[in-house]
């Protein structure tokens, strides 16, 4: 693979393909995102058991998520980082639903530190695929956007005035990135 004067990457068959997958799976988590900030913004203030079961379903998506990149990826030589984030993420969700029982503050800073895990090899893996697929700064971005964000949500989670909505943001932002990357992508599709 070469790059042309514009430094985007000229994609061979394989990375065409591949490029192809994760454009799918990310317009796919775009919208899986969207509809869940539009269901913690309708639900979170008048249901504290569906916002509960929401915010135990946002890590377990990404469990089903990272089972779609590998797929989408499935020629990688690697496939570590993604298998780490699903462990991370498979243990999130069990720890986010026991963390419930203590009380929302306690879910937010699990939540947190599955954001800055996540984050970080999502960074990883951006870092990565941009000399193969190029199209992947939203997805740099996004990893180092979300390692902030789990930061500020283990800061804040004691703050009363936070709970279950406040978490809307971060979903919303992953889900402009996921958009990004997707059409960016699409250049690498057609290169």
């Amino acid at each position: 693979m070469t790059s042309n004067a514009q430094s985007i990457a000229v994609p061979d068959g394989q990375s065409a393909e591949t490029a192809a997958s994760l454009r799918k799976l990310y317009f796919t988590r775009a919208a899986f995102s969207v509809s869940w900030v539009i269901l913690v913004a309708l639900l979170a203030k008048t249901s504290a058991t569906l916002a509960s079961i929401l915010l135990i379903i946002y890590p377990a998506w990404d469990v089903i998520g990272t089972f779609l990149d590998i797929r989408a990826n499935h020629k990688a030589t690697s496939k570590t980082p993604q298998y780490v984030n699903a462990v991370i993420s498979s243990i999130t969700t069990v720890a986010v639903g026991l963390a419930l029982q203590k009380g929302v503050p306690e879910a937010l800073m699990v939540f947190g530190a599955w954001a800055i895990g996540t984050g970080l090899i999502q960074l990883i893996l951006g870092l990565r695929r941009r000399k193969l697929l190029g199209g992947q700064w939203p997805m740099i971005i996004s990893g180092g956007q979300s390692m902030l964000g789990g930061t500020s949500f283990i800061l804040l989670a004691h703050d009363p005035t936070k709970g279950i909505s406040s978490l809307a943001g971060y979903a919303a932002f992953g889900a402009f990135y996921y958009l990004l990357a997707a059409f960016r992508l699409g250049k690498t599709v057609k290169a």
